[in-house]
């Protein structure tokens, strides 16, 4: 019998040893993604950006409208296609 309650004894202090690191381990954790989480909204709302970056983007539309005109050319895309394409780029 004291065999017995002597592993009895020794797997409740293991279970009991394993059960505090984890909890330490988790609360260390989430503590991480708190703090993870905080900076990641403090940089959530990026800084105005100026006007002058509409004219590169304005440049990108009209190269792929051309590019959307020329497929409509070579017979790729449909008139109704072509449309779609359009209205969706200029949209966006």
């Amino acid at each position: 019998m004291p065999g017995l309650i002597r592993g009895v004894a020794r797997t409740a202090v293991v279970a009991g040893t394993a059960t505090a690191v984890s909890n330490r381990v988790s609360r260390r954790q989430q503590g991480r993604w708190a703090r993870q989480e905080a900076q990641s909204m403090s940089y959530a709302e990026p800084p105005a950006a100026p006007a002058a970056p509409a004219a590169p983007d304005m440049t990108s539309k009209i190269e792929q409208l051309k590019q959307l005109g020329e497929l409509k050319d070579q017979g790729v895309l449909t008139q109704a296609e072509f449309d779609e394409q359009k209205r969706r780029l200029l949209q966006a």
